[in-house]
């Protein structure tokens, strides 16, 4: 009996430390890296990978702003977005099939502009496509600029359940924000998805993104890093 009960013990425990040692592999950067340095990571995974699924999505956009409701597409290094925008302009909805690419950004909707022209996408509360993915100014510089960064849950997901991601939340400056969206302004909270591999899958802002209208929220994922596609203008 008493060697079957040291034998009985001894696999528990042995599955008991296999279950840790499979909880810190799933730790983005490693168990002993910090909040701070995970975001880092990040920042480098996205801004090294050579393209990603981009969704943008407001959870509700007031119906008195000229802003954009949902972007969905391809971001790609050098920077360059091909896709679409879902805008309001004053309350009025309007979908427009988007180029960016050589700093130049050109638009196409079927009632206002039935052919590709070049736009101001600022016009329309609409972030410059060109800059998304960019290393200073676009998605991955809200991660470095988070500031009181805390861990949060360790959950899985993914395809098959087979990925392990952490989430991450803090605070992220207006004048940052203000890249993605023009007109925001003020501090905003954040939140963050990141896998075990160092990958940004979602962020998620909060707070005031236009003059005079309530905190709203912004969602952003970013899917099937290493996507390839050559966007030239039209």
């Amino acid at each position: 009996m008493t060697r079957t009960l040291a034998a009985t013990t001894a696999a528990l425990l042995a599955l008991t430390l296999a279950a840790c040692s499979g909880d810190d592999e799933g730790s983005p950067g490693g168990d002993d890296s910090t909040p701070t340095e995970v975001l880092e990571l990040a920042k480098t995974t996205l801004d090294e990978t050579s393209g990603v699924q981009i969704t943008l999505e407001a959870d509700n956009l007031s119906s008195s702003v000229t802003g954009i409701r949902k972007a969905t597409g391809v971001g790609v290094h050098p920077p360059a977005f091909e896709g679409s925008f879902d805008l309001s302009v004053n309350g009025i909805p309007a979908t427009a099939e988007v180029i960016a690419v050589d700093g130049k950004v050109y638009a196409k909707n079927s009632l206002l502009l039935p052919q590709w022209t070049a736009i101001d996408p600022a016009q329309y509360g609409a972030p410059d496509p060109n800059q998304l993915m960019g290393e200073d100014a676009g998605f991955s510089s809200l991660l470095t600029a988070t500031t009181d960064v805390e861990q949060g849950e360790r959950v899985r997901g993914g395809e098959g359940n087979d990925e392990i991601f952490t989430s991450y939340t803090g605070t992220v400056p207006g004048d940052v924000v203000a890249n993605i969206v023009p007109s925001a302004a003020g501090d905003f909270d954040a939140s963050y998805t990141i896998s075990e591999d160092g990958e940004l899958r979602e962020a998620r802002l909060t707070g005031v993104f236009y003059e005079g209208d309530d905190d709203m929220t912004y969602t952003m994922t970013f899917d099937d890093y290493g996507t390839e596609k050559d966007i030239v203008a039209p």
